[in-house]
Formats: structure tokens, C-alpha cells, sequence
């Protein structure tokens, strides 16, 4: 997150409008049906009702309903459709919907944090990761020591912390964020207390939050404006968007 070249291989899809991703990336309403709509995804279904029968059953403890949950048949469905894993899949669609309850005015979607995470570390599997069933790559994915060589120069911010460095700064984690970005933006999206940029439900959420910064991403412009400051390059806005695009056409 900031001007520098992307982690990921170039995308290298001819980049349809902007406007496809706002269009129907970002329509808030559930899923009814029909190839003209692009739906966020659904959250949890309502529980089944109680079965009655000729005793009291005894309470059973549950755990409070998850109200940011994806549907485990949308992931199903649109992963199986767009080749992103479901892991990755859950952690962009769990952002959406938190984001879009925080910030209901911002209409961050899915689909454009999926672009995010499949342009900078494919979903967490650049470099030969793998990404763990608790959100975290394994071995840990880091971009390239800013120096000034053949990207932008960025000083050391966290004094080697997070990425390992105390002289120069790297960007950390599936989404890649810069040290000093995710000291402002670091956040807890898989509720365990803490925030990590190298797990893939915190990155995301503050990878949605972040880009709502820009104002409401359902204009145009504000899109490419808040894509731009994740990281300073037209190539990179371009191939965002067409990925972006993508991955709303294939999830029908």
C-alpha cells in the first residue's frame, strides 16, 4: 500500500469499464436469482424453528449468531465459479457485509477486495504459500524491502515489528500492507483480540475501511480514486478493475 510494484503476477485481462464493477458489484440486496444481478452474499440463514414433542427439551448453550457470517452455499457457488479459494472467498465476503453494516453509505464490495487479494498475493498463495484454514499464509508473505532500488523508498515505521526490518519497510500479508498503513488501518476481523496484517479476515476488513476513506464506491470515480491511493499506479487501478469485472460476471 503504497507506490510500488503489486506482489502478484500482471492480471493481463483487457479492462472493461469501471463502471461494471460499481454497477453490479455493489447492488445491496440479497440474492434472487437472474444473470443481470450482482448480489453481495447473503449472510447466515435464520435458524430452523424448535421441534416440540411430548417433554421439555432441556436448553442447549449456543453461541451468539455471527451476523457478518457468509452463507456457506454462496461461497460454495461463487467460489467453485471464480477459482478463489474459500477461505480467501470468506474473508472478502465477511468484510463486505461488516463494512456495509459500519458504513452502509461507502457500498465496498466483495468482488473488488477479492481483485485486491488475487492481484497482490493471489489469495494468499504467491510465493508458494499456503493459506491456513485460520486465515494465515504459510511461510509468511512479505513484498520487497522498500530502498529506493526498484521500488519507492519507505523508511522504516515500526522499527522491524511486522515485517522484520528495521531499516526499510515491507508490505505484509495476502492483501500487503504497509507497517505505518496498518498502524492507522489494522483491524480485527476474525474477533480473537487481535490485529494482524498477515491474517486474511483482519487484512480484508481494514482493506474494506480503507477504501471506504475515498467516500461511496458505488461513483465511478471515487472507486479508482480510493484503489489508487492503495497503491499509486494506473496499471495497477486497470488491472483491479478487471478483475473486479471478472469475478462479478463469473458469480453470476
Amino acid at each position: 500500500m503504497t507506490d510500488r510494484h503489486h506482489l502478484g503476477a500482471a492480471v493481463g485481462l483487457v479492462v472493461v469499464t469501471i463502471a461494471l464493477v460499481i454497477g453490479v458489484g455493489v447492488a445491496f440486496a440479497y440474492d434472487v436469482g437472474g444473470p443481470a444481478r450482482r448480489t453481495p452474499p447473503p449472510g447466515p440463514q435464520a435458524e430452523a424453528p424448535a421441534i416440540t414433542g411430548a417433554a421439555p427439551a432441556r436448553p442447549v448453550a449456543r453461541e451468539p449468531r455471527d451476523p457478518y457470517r457468509p452463507d456457506d452455499a454462496w461461497l460454495a457457488r461463487v467460489s467453485a465459479a471464480t477459482a478463489i479459494p474459500p477461505r480467501a472467498l470468506a474473508a472478502y465476503a465477511r468484510a463486505h457485509l461488516r463494512v456495509a453494516a459500519e458504513q452502509p453509505g461507502c457500498r465496498v464490495a466483495w468482488n473488488s477486495l477479492a481483485a485486491i487479494g488475487g492481484v497482490e498475493s493471489r489469495h494468499g498463495s504467491v510465493g508458494g504459500a499456503v493459506l491456513g484454514d485460520d486465515g494465515v499464509p504459510r511461510p509468511e508473505i512479505l513484498g520487497p524491502v522498500l530502498d529506493g532500488g526498484a521500488f519507492g523508498a519507505v523508511h522504516d515505521s515500526d522499527g522491524g515489528v511486522l515485517d522484520g526490518d528495521a531499516t526499510w519497510d515491507r508490505a505484509i500479508g495476502p492483501l500487503q500492507f504497509i507497517p505505518s498503513t496498518w498502524e492507522t488501518w489494522g483491524a480485527d476481523g476474525n474477533g480473537d483480540g487481535i490485529a494482524d496484517p498477515n491474517q486474511i479476515d483482519d487484512a480484508a476488513l481494514a482493506a474494506g475501511r480503507y477504501l471506504c476513506h475515498a467516500g461511496d464506491l458505488a461513483d465511478p470515480d471515487t472507486w479508482r480514486r480510493a484503489v489508487f491511493s492503495f497503491n499509486h499506479s494506473d496499471a495497477y487501478v486497470a488491472d483491479i478493475a478487471g478483475l473486479a469485472n471478472r469475478y462479478a460476471a463469473e458469480a453470476g
